[in-house]
C-alpha cells in the first residue's frame, strides 16, 4: 500500500530538492497575507516609507514566529552594505599574536572594543609576513573585505595608504601619522611622557643627558625626542644637536668608547626610545655592561617606553608605560565611527610614569 504523503504545514511550501527547510521572507508574507516588501519593512523594523499598521506588523512578526523565520545575516549585511567586520593590518615582520610581543596588548583592547561594538575582526597578515601580495600597488587592496581597517606598525606605505583615504574607505592607524593627508590616527602622549622623564632626571641632579634613538622619522620617534629636547629646556638645560644620538644601527654605532667619552664629557643620564626591536635599549644596555659600568651609580639609564619582553627580568627601567589596551580600543571606537559615517575624534592617551630602578643623582653627588 502507498504511504501517505506528508502533508505541509499550512501556509508554507514544502523545501525545494537541494535547498534546507529554511523559511523565507515570501513564505512569512503567505502566511500574513501582506506583500513581500511589508515583511522587509517590518522584520527590519523601518519606520520610514509606506506607514504600516500596527495590527499589519504583528501579523507579520506572528507569522514570523510561527515559522521560525530567522533573517540571514549575510542577506541583512549585503543590503546594509556592510559586513560588520573590521580589518587589523599589521606591518611588523611577524604579526604580534604571541602575548609577549610589544603588540599584543594593543590586540587585546581592539578585540574588546570591537566585540563591545558587535563587530567581528579579520587579522591581514600576508604583508606582514611577506606572503602573496606583500608588496606592489595593490598590497592593501584585500582590506577591503572588511568595513574599515585598523593598521599597526612604524613604517606603512604612505602612498597605499593614501589610496584608500582617497577613495573615503574607513581607515584609522594606531599611532600618530602626518601622512597620508586625511588619515585618522590614535595615539599615545609621548611628548609629554618624555618631558615627564627629563624632568625625573633633572630633579635627581642630572644636567647633561643623551637621547639614544634609531635613524628614521617615524612620528613616535620625533615625537619622544620633541619631549625629551622640551624637558630640557624646562629645565633650563643645554638641548643642542649632540643631546641626541641617531643612528640606523644602534648595535654597531654605540660603542663602550663612545660611553665613556661621553661621560668623561660630563653627561650623567641616557635615555632611549622603544620602538618595535628595541634596538635603542639593547644598544645601550650592551655598552654599559661592556664597559663596566654599574647603573645607576655610575650613570642613569631611562627609557621613554617599556623594555622588550626578552629583557622585562632586568631591574625595572625609569620611563613611562604605553597604554597598549587602551590604545587599541580607542583606535576601535574612532574606526566604528568612521564606518558608520560620523564624526571621529580620540584624545592623546596619556601615558603612565614609572620611576624605575635604573636612575639615581648623577656621580658627582654620590660624592664621586
Amino acid at each position: 500500500m502507498e504511504e501517505p504523503r506528508k502533508r505541509a504545514r499550512p501556509g508554507r511550501s514544502p523545501a525545494p530538492a537541494g535547498r534546507t527547510a529554511r523559511p523565507r521572507q515570501a513564505e512569512v508574507a503567505r502566511l500574513a497575507g501582506v506583500s513581500q516588501a511589508t515583511v522587509s519593512l517590518v522584520l527590519a523594523d523601518k519606520r520610514e516609507g509606506p506607514a504600516i499598521s500596527e495590527e499589519t506588523r504583528q501579523k507579520v512578526l506572528e507569522a514570523a514566529r510561527s515559522l521560525g523565520y530567522v533573517p540571514d545575516p549575510a542577506a541583512r549585511r549585503l543590503a546594509a552594505a556592510r559586513n560588520n567586520l573590521l580589518g587589523v593590518f599589521s606591518f611588523t615582520a611577524t604579526f604580534p599574536t604571541d602575548v609577549q610581543h610589544s603588540y599584543y596588548p594593543f590586540l587585546v583592547g581592539v578585540e574588546r572594543e570591537a566585540a563591545e561594538r558587535g563587530y567581528d575582526l579579520v587579522l591581514f597578515t600576508g604583508s606582514s609576513t611577506g606572503g602573496a601580495g606583500a608588496a606592489g600597488p595593490e598590497a592593501l587592496s584585500r582590506v577591503r573585505l572588511a568595513d574599515g581597517c585598523l593598521f599597526l606598525g612604524r613604517h606603512a606605505p604612505v602612498q597605499e595608504l593614501g589610496r584608500l583615504v582617497t577613495d573615503g574607505f574607513p581607515v584609522v592607524h594606531l599611532g600618530r601619522r602626518d601622512d597620508p593627508e586625511g588619515l585618522h590616527w590614535v595615539g599615545a602622549d609621548y611628548v609629554s611622557a618624555a618631558h615627564e622623564v627629563v624632568d625625573h632626571l633633572a630633579a635627581l641632579g642630572h644636567r647633561r643627558m643623551v637621547l639614544i634613538r634609531e635613524d628614521d622619522e617615524a612620528p613616535a620617534s620625533t615625537d619622544r625626542e620633541h619631549g625629551f629636547l622640551k624637558g630640557l629646556e624646562t629645565a633650563g638645560l643645554h638641548g643642542g644637536p649632540e643631546t641626541v644620538f641617531r643612528s640606523a644601527d644602534p648595535a654597531r654605532d654605540l660603542t663602550p668608547e663612545r660611553l665613556r667619552g661621553w661621560l668623561a664629557d660630563g653627561v650623567t643620564a641616557f635615555v632611549a626610545e622603544e620602538t618595535d626591536t628595541g634596538a635603542a635599549w639593547r644598544a645601550l644596555l650592551r655598552a654599559v655592561a661592556d664597559a663596566g659600568l654599574d647603573c645607576p651609580r655610575d650613570a642613569s639609564l631611562a627609557l621613554l617606553g617599556s623594555p622588550p619582553a626578552d629583557l622585562a627580568d632586568g631591574p625595572e627601567p625609569t620611563g613611562f608605560d604605553i597604554p597598549r589596551t587602551r590604545l587599541g580600543a580607542a583606535a576601535v571606537r574612532m574606526l566604528a565611527a568612521l564606518v558608520a559615517g560620523e564624526e571621529a575624534t580620540e584624545p592623546l592617551v596619556a601615558c603612565a610614569f614609572r620611576p624605575g630602578a635604573t636612575s639615581g643623582p648623577p656621580p658627582a653627588v654620590h660624592g664621586h
